[in-house]
């Protein structure tokens, strides 16, 4: 069990059998009266948001989840493969599970996978991926001065936003939090 004083963003609880993860939470010390602690709460099955507020001194139960490291193998039919590096047992895991992370999914990339009583629920991917660019219109000589910008396909399909620069088949380093270009890849 979580005390109000141990809640804090990240943290993974469950409420009425559903796991969810703390985005937010803000202590609130009132002029008057007691202190409570303001929360938001996201359904890791769902991916709702709700708001609760608890009073200082409640509790909130952990939530059973485990995390565990998984390699990539393939997407087929609208389902992602991923396997055990060391058990070599793979799980399925539907794309509305996966949230935003199919943009950035390619063969051999290591994820976090989370499960729920056993069921694989949710994936994390790297903070950061490196990615070729499928197509994106050429580059003309000279327009490295500007800050402007074009789109570039992805090989997975996430269109991102580079520099007139970049060229297509480079590879390119992006943020899957924000979902940017930072850099071209080094490898």
């Amino acid at each position: 069990m979580y005390n109000t004083n141990e809640f804090k963003k990240g943290i993974k609880v469950e409420l009425d059998g559903d796991p969810y993860i703390m985005i937010e939470a803000d202590f609130v010390k009132p002029g008057k009266g007691q202190a409570f602690t303001r929360v938001k709460l996201k359904n890791l099955n769902t991916g709702r948001v709700v708001d609760r507020t608890y009073k200082s001194g409640e509790k909130i139960k952990k939530a059973d989840v485990a995390e565990q490291d998984m390699q990539f193998l393939y997407e087929q039919m609208g389902e992602y493969h991923f396997m055990n590096m060391e058990t070599f047992e793979q799980v399925a895991i539907a794309k509305d599970h996966l949230g935003e992370a199919w943009r950035y999914l390619t063969e051999g990339l290591v994820c976090v996978v989370l499960f729920h009583n056993n069921v694989p629920i949710s994936v994390e991917v790297p903070n950061f991926v490196n990615l070729k660019i499928a197509y994106c219109e050429p580059g003309i000589k000279g327009d490295t001065a500007t800050g402007a910008t074009k789109p570039a396909t992805l090989s997975t399909g996430h269109v991102v936003y580079v520099p007139l620069f970049i060229e297509e088949g480079e590879r390119l380093r992006v943020d899957t939090r924000t979902g940017d270009y930072v850099e071209r890849a080094k490898d």
